[in-house]
């Protein structure tokens, strides 16, 4: 098993693979309750970027090109059953370019693309009115940390631990320049389904950035979800996808 991938519990027979990838500055680790909510037939393996859980040591990769060509090769051998790709945030970008990777290279995509609170990457960065200005990536340490505040997805009990700051800031500096530094380039349009999830009380992505997902693919639908920004982490969303999951299984 790579480095790259966390799969939480290995299946004996799987029929299929959720590929899952996680926001700026998350872990594998945030994907690993959601094997007691899916059958035996689905195995969850989840990407472990470097700078983070088992990986913390390693030094984060702030090029989203860089980590795609560096990631794919990996997940190559993992391919070999029907796969699907499940993206939050910075993870659905991720995973876009990953998609276009896989079919440029090896002419192969993922049955299902759930791109989960994220602006459609065609969207410049900082389109959102309600983006702070300077970007995130070039603030000073304190207005960094300042603003990681308006994304409500790390403890104020983690934000004020300097020493635990030190450790995560380097890795959640690099995601940050990897999402804002992103520079899009238009190709052909992903022939697979493309389901854009978006949070009804979301303060970071609007409604209307998850609906422009819908040029990347000729087969877009919007879900709308409770909860803001990181909705990923109630513990039974993953039960959302279910339906379609079990749809690709038949």
């Amino acid at each position: 098993m790579t480095n790259w991938l966390v799969c939480p519990q290995r299946q004996v027979q799987p029929k299929l693979r959720l590929f899952c990838f996680a926001y700026a500055g998350g872990s594998a680790w945030i994907f690993r309750p959601w094997v007691k909510h899916l059958p035996a037939s689905i195995e969850v393996c989840a990407i472990e970027l470097p700078g983070r859980g088992k990986r913390l040591t390693e030094p984060p990769v702030s090029n989203l090109s860089l980590l795609t060509r560096s990631l794919g090769p990996h997940l190559l051998p993992h391919l070999n059953l029907p796969f699907v790709f499940f993206g939050h945030s910075m993870g659905a970008l991720i995973a876009f370019e990953l998609c276009r990777w896989l079919r440029h290279t090896c002419n192969i995509t993922p049955a299902h693309f759930w791109a989960s609170a994220a602006s459609a990457p065609h969207l410049p960065a900082g389109s959102n009115s309600q983006t702070a200005s300077p970007l995130m990536h070039t603030l000073p340490d304190a207005d960094f940390i300042r603003q990681l505040k308006h994304y409500q997805g790390t403890s104020s009990s983690v934000l004020n631990n300097a020493e635990l700051m030190d450790i995560i800031l380097p890795t959640l500096r690099a995601d940050f320049t990897l999402l804002e530094t992103y520079r899009y380039q238009s190709r052909a349009p992903l022939n697979i389904p493309i389901t854009g999830l978006w949070g009804e009380q979301d303060m970071v992505v609007t409604k209307a950035e998850v609906v422009a997902w819908q040029v990347h693919s000729p087969q877009f639908r919007l879900e709308a979800i409770a909860g803001d920004h990181f909705f990923i982490q109630h513990p039974l969303f993953v039960q959302k996808l279910l339906p379609t999951l079990t749809q690709l299984l038949d």
